[in-house]
C-alpha cells in the first residue's frame, strides 16, 4: 500500500467530482448520489430529530452527498473532512447556500468547532474506515462540541450480523492475497460489535439511547447530558420512529447483492433480475438505482447497459 494516512487515501479517491461521489458510496452519477443521499438524509434527520434552527455537524462530509439534502432543513450545517479534495467537491455541490461552513481536518480533532456549540451531529460510513483510537477520539470530540441536550447519530460495521461478517471476510480474504511486507490499507473497513461501539460512546461522555443492530451496520443514537426524563422521552421517540431509522434485514441483503456486483461475483443483469422479482419495496428501488448506476459507470467491465 502506498497511502500512509487517511488524507492520502481520500484525496486520491476524490480527484474529480465523479470520483468523489463514487468514493463515498459507489455512486456512479449525480443522480445516484442524490437518491442515496436523500434516503440517508431522511434517516439522519429522524434519528437526531433535526429542527429548522439546529446547528448540525457532519463528521466526514465527503462530497456533501448527505449534506446537500440536509442544508435546507437546518439553521446551519458544518461539514468537516480529512480530504481537501472532498471539501472542494462539497463546496461546489453546496454553492448558493449561505448557512454552510466547510473545514479540512488536520488531525483527529474538531478543534475548529467550539465546545457546547452544536445542537446535532452525525457521521455516516466514516468511523468504519478508522482505527479504533480515532473512532474513540472523534466520539469524544462530538461529546465536547454538542450542547447539553444535543443528539448525534453515528454508525459503523456490525461484525455480529451475518452479512456484516461476510463483508468482514472480504477484508480478510483481500489481506490473505496481499503482500504482507506492506502495511494494511490505512482506511480499510473495520468492524465492531454493539457492546464495543456503545462502550466507546459511553466512555467518550455520551448517553447511549439506542443501538440498532439488525443489519450489517450498527446504528447508534446518543445524547449529551440528558436527564432521566429526557433519556426516556428520546428512547420512546426512537422506538416509535424505528422503521424510519433502522436498516431492515432486507436492506442488508440488498447491500450484499450490491457488494457482489462491485467485487465481480455477480453481473448487474443477474442482480437486477433478482430485484425485479422482489416488487416495489423502498429498499429495492434504492438498490436498483445503485446497481443500474454501477453498470452505467463501468460498461467496459459489464458490457453496454440496457437501453431505457
Amino acid at each position: 500500500m502506498t497511502d500512509t494516512n487517511y488524507r492520502a487515501v481520500w484525496d486520491r479517491r476524490s480527484a474529480d467530482d465523479l470520483a468523489a461521489l463514487e468514493a463515498v458510496d459507489n455512486s456512479g452519477s449525480e443522480a445516484v448520489a442524490r437518491a442515496t443521499g436523500a434516503h440517508t438524509a431522511d434517516m439522519v434527520a429522524t434519528a437526531v430529530d433535526l429542527g429548522p434552527d439546529d446547528a448540525i455537524l457532519e463528521l466526514g462530509c465527503g462530497a456533501a452527498r448527505i449534506g446537500r439534502e440536509l442544508v435546507g432543513r437546518c439553521g446551519h450545517w458544518t461539514g468537516v473532512d480529512i480530504s481537501p479534495n472532498m471539501i472542494k467537491v462539497a463546496g461546489r455541490r453546496l454553492e448558493g447556500h449561505d448557512n454552510v461552513r466547510l473545514e479540512v481536518l488536520e488531525r483527529t480533532s474538531l478543534s475548529m468547532i467550539d465546545s457546547d456549540s452544536l445542537d446535532k451531529a452525525y457521521s455516516v460510513a466514516v468511523l468504519c474506515h478508522m482505527d479504533k483510537e480515532d473512532l474513540f477520539l472523534y466520539l469524544r470530540e462530538i461529546a465536547r462540541t454538542l450542547k447539553s441536550g444535543g443528539l448525534a447519530y453515528v454508525e459503523t460495521w456490525n461484525l455480529a450480523d451475518p452479512v456484516g461478517w461476510q463483508r468482514w471476510m472480504y477484508e480478510v480474504n483481500f489481506w490473505d492475497r496481499s503482500d504482507h511486507s506492506e502495511r494494511k490499507d490505512v482506511a480499510r473497513n473495520q468492524f465492531c460489535v454493539a457492546e464495543e461501539f456503545a462502550l466507546y460512546a459511553e466512555r467518550a461522555g455520551l448517553d447511549v439511547l439506542v443501538v440498532f443492530r439488525d443489519s450489517p451496520w450498527l446504528q447508534m443514537v446518543v445524547g449529551k447530558d440528558l436527564d432521566a426524563a429526557r433519556r426516556e422521552q428520546e428512547r420512546n421517540r426512537l422506538a416509535e420512529q424505528r422503521s424510519k431509522i433502522a436498516h431492515t434485514p432486507l436492506f442488508g441483503q440488498l447491500f450484499l447483492e450490491a457488494i457482489r456486483v462491485i467485487y465481480g461475483d455477480t453481473h448487474p443483469k443477474q442482480s437486477l433480475r433478482r430485484l425485479d422479482a422482489m416488487g416495489d419495496r423502498p429498499e429495492v428501488g434504492l438498490y436498483r438505482t445503485l446497481i443500474e448506476g454501477l453498470w452505467e459507470q463501468d460498461p467496459d467491465r459489464y458490457g453496454p447497459p440496457p437501453e431505457e
